[in-house]
């Protein structure tokens, strides 16, 4: 007696490559989008103020996290701005002047789809001293 093979074994080899292939394209969007937020930024700027808090964050994706006082009128309570720092330089750079008045440039990106690229909008990407 011959075995015939099944009419449903190739039914459910085209399901399941139609689902890796969904897979991989969600993926693949996912991936484009968090690129996309990552490199367009929805705005730039500067602020200056004094580096009250600056540690270093994270369980597997470490981001440097800050926070900036900023002071209008002394005396006043100031506001807080916080903020992001993903490259170890500029990091450096804000361990190096703490304590001083300092001016950050910053670039604001939306609609970030995790923590893991930090806990901001707001990435520092320059750093100098204002006397």
């Amino acid at each position: 007696m011959v075995s015939t093979p099944s009419a449903g074994a190739p039914r459910a080899k085209n399901w399941f490559l139609w689902f890796v292939g969904f897979v991989v394209a969600l993926v693949l969007l996912a991936a484009a989008y968090t690129w996309l937020v990552l490199s367009w930024s929805y705005s730039s700027g500067e602020r200056a103020g004094y580096v009250q808090k600056f540690s270093q964050k994270g369980w597997l994706c470490k981001t440097w996290e800050g926070e900036l006082a900023i002071v209008a009128i002394p005396g006043s309570l100031p506001e807080i701005f916080k903020f992001t720092v993903r490259d170890d330089k500029v990091a450096a750079e804000i361990n190096a002047v703490m304590g001083k008045r300092v001016a950050i440039s910053y670039d604001q990106h939306l609609g970030i789809p995790s923590t893991c690229f930090g806990e901001t909008g707001y990435y520092v990407s320059k750093v100098h001293a204002v006397e």
